[in-house]
């Protein structure tokens, strides 16, 4: 089995994690979610990629997976860890050299139509209750990093997997097929529901991760 190291988004807590969690280790996995510390202004991504590799230690057979903001954490964790599999889940797919304000336009998002009211374009679909639990628990997302290149000269080559929501509001699935083809150039793994769907679709994510963990485990054995 695998152990999914889980990685949140902007502004976010590991709580976005909890209702996948559970069903991942039912099926047998192992899940370590943390809270990246994103309201120290001094706090870089190396301290992000810290913060993850101390709370997975030693466990074996990794799976990073980043969503959101996310995904410019989620490679160079997995290149810590040496982890046998990373997934961008509705994430950030990030270029060498790149920084955080370029990727909006060097990916074409600036051009896409995104409502500005949250309640649609990051919580469309997410039971009110949860919304606003959602919100309750949001933090200042802070960093100095996000003004400098993303530090990495490539993607870990290690595979990996992208991860479209289809009713995503705020990452519109055309837009992550074309994202995901052009920066990982591969088919993406499409599930229902919106920017949030690990609020929504808890199970078809697992789903999705278990399957994905379950490739890998036959790669390791044969």
């Amino acid at each position: 089995m695998a152990t999914f190291a889980l990685i949140h988004g902007g502004g976010s807590t590991a709580w976005d994690w909890h209702l996948v969690s559970p069903i991942l280790r039912q099926a047998g996995h192992e899940v370590v979610a943390v809270d990246l510390p994103i309201e120290n202004p001094n706090a870089g991504l190396d301290d992000y990629v810290r913060t993850v590799t101390d709370a997975v230690g030693d466990r074996r057979h990794v799976i990073v997976v980043g969503h959101s903001l996310g995904g410019f954490t989620a490679p160079l964790v997995a290149d810590a860890l040496d982890a046998e599999g990373l997934v961008f889940f509705t994430a950030m797919i990030p270029r060498p050299g790149e920084t955080f304000m370029q990727w909006w336009s060097a990916t074409g998002h600036d051009q896409e139509t995104i409502d500005d009211d949250p309640n649609i374009s990051f919580f469309n679909g997410v039971p009110e209750g949860l919304a606003d639990e959602a919100r309750r628990r949001e933090r200042d997302q802070q960093g100095d990093w996000m003004s400098h290149p993303w530090p990495a000269d490539r993607l870990p080559a290690v595979a990996t997997m992208g991860i479209v929501c289809t009713d995503d509001q705020f990452f519109p699935a055309p837009f992550m097929r074309r994202l995901i083809a052009d920066r990982l150039g591969v088919a993406p793994v499409e599930i229902p529901g919106g920017h949030y769907a690990a609020l929504t679709h808890p199970l078809e994510l697992a789903v999705a991760l278990d399957r994905f963990a379950g490739e890998l485990a036959v790669k390791r054995i044969t």
